[in-house]
């Protein structure tokens, strides 16, 4: 197994048949159980003309998990296989950006609407799809430092994957942080007299689901990149490398997150209008009908 990690320690350990499998077949559920929620969500919408791509992306979220727990359940049946140890720690990497990128998207909603003059500034607008490139581009980086570390036994091939590695992860965390900073900006400067609304609820609402979505997503990426700055060996594991503090700190808060946006019906609170591209394009969207509205308090697989 040594060969396989580089000497460290494995966060979360090489799973087992015994212990990781049904843990790994419940995530599995819960996470497939989000992916149809999100797909029924999005499919009732759409007959509505309510265009919110956010629930697909919560959807792409849950299949990469499913993959991510099929991996560990085939790496634990074959725990010398080197691809499926690359698979498992790649798909594992992988998923998590979407809910950091969705905080950031429904942060910057907030701050159009309660501020629209900076919300709506051609030059944020560049900087925040910068930092949506930029999130993407540590991933790759961070995949294909994962991947070199695994397959090289070069050392100067590994120390650059290294050093990338914690560059990827430390950035990731950063922007992980982002959203917290656009809400306190928006609040701490004066309210504009042009401020607008959006979706359903209100926007106290809102702003505590983008709080507790940030916070946990924090302690997602603090735990990755603080165990990526502190490897231990494989023969002296640090308490954050054994498997309560892997399910805890990764698959356990990642679904406390996807049941929170599910739930709280983001569909509904976080929708703008169609090609909204400046200033008072919030408010030109059609008020929710009291059909749409009282969906919100109802089950969204059941039936119409």
């Amino acid at each position: 197994m040594s060969s396989l990690t580089g000497g460290n320690a494995v966060v979360g350990g090489v799973p087992t048949v015994s212990l990781d499998v049904p843990i790994l077949a419940v995530l599995i559920v819960l996470f497939a159980a989000g992916s149809a929620t999100n797909i029924a969500i999005y499919s009732r919408n759409r007959k509505r003309n309510h265009k919110f791509l956010m629930s697909l992306f919560l959807h792409g979220f849950c299949i990469v998990r499913v993959l991510t727990c099929s991996m560990r359940i085939a790496w634990a049946t074959q725990p010398t296989n080197k691809s499926l140890v690359i698979a498992a720690q790649v798909f594992n990497n992988a998923g998590i950006i979407i809910i950091y990128i969705l905080n950031l998207i429904f942060a910057q909603r907030i701050l159009r609407a309660r501020q629209p003059g900076l919300g709506w500034n051609p030059v944020l607008g560049v900087a925040f799809k910068a930092f949506y490139g930029l999130i993407i581009a540590c991933l790759v980086m961070a995949i294909t430092a994962l991947v070199l570390m695994v397959t090289s036994t070069n050392p100067s091939t590994l120390s650059a994957c290294h050093d990338i590695q914690m560059t990827s992860v430390t950035f990731l965390f950063i922007m992980t942080t982002l959203p917290l900073f656009i809400l306190a900006i928006t609040y701490l400067m004066p309210e504009h007299r042009d401020k607008e609304t959006f979706g359903h609820g209100p926007m106290s609402t809102k702003v505590l689901i983008v709080i507790i979505s940030t916070c946990l997503s924090i302690t997602i990426a603090g735990f990755k990149t603080g165990t990526a700055w502190d490897p231990r060996p494989l023969s002296n594991p640090a308490w954050f490398d054994e498997k309560p503090a892997y399910y805890v700190f990764g698959f356990t808060l990642e679904i406390i997150v996807l049941w929170l946006l599910i739930l709280s019906r983001i569909d509904l609170r976080f929708h703008v209008p169609n090609k909204s591209k400046g200033p008072g394009d919030y408010s030109q969207s059609i008020e929710l009908s009291s059909v749409v509205s009282e969906e919100i308090k109802r089950p969204c697989t059941q039936k119409e």
